[in-house]
């Protein structure tokens, strides 16, 4: 995805990571696109629903799935506020997105570049094209403000 796309289509991820943190989620926002138009929306819910699972990139594949029925979304893109966990990109993995387009990286359980490199595992049978670091200081720091306000 090129840069400038890349920033508009974050902003929307970042409205969705408002929406959790106005209900005192940690503030992770991600959309799924297919032929640049929204097909899912997420955001962390884990706390409120008691969900381990509830993560916005999960959620907006559910979402994604459900819109299009079928649970493989081939031409997809994922646009998401902060770099991916292990179970996130096995999610995506599964569903077979084409792209992961994150903004900050995650040095502590990211798994698409900082801990692990699993979107393009070569034994595994779907790798994903990676975009990083868009829009990086503005999603960084809303998750920085979000942890120091519970500091």
């Amino acid at each position: 995805m090129e840069r400038a796309s890349a920033e508009r289509w974050m902003r929307e991820a970042l409205e969705e990571a408002q929406r959790a943190e106005s209900e005192g989620e940690v503030p992770v926002g991600a959309i799924i696109l297919i032929n640049e138009k929204i097909v899912g929306r997420g955001h962390n819910h884990s706390i409120r629903s008691h969900d381990p699972t509830a993560h916005a990139e999960v959620l907006a594949l559910r979402h994604a799935a459900h819109s299009m029925r079928n649970y493989r979304l081939p031409g997809s893109i994922l646009v998401v506020t902060i770099e991916p966990c292990l179970m996130c990109v096995g999610a995506l993995i599964h569903a077979r997105v084409d792209e992961i387009v994150f903004g900050a990286a995650d040095p502590r359980a990211g798994a698409v570049q900082s801990v692990f490199q699993m979107a393009n595992v070569p034994q595994l049978n779907h790798q994903i094209a990676v975009t990083s670091g868009v829009l990086a200081d503005e999603c960084g720091g809303l998750l920085r403000g979000f942890f120091e306000s519970r500091r």
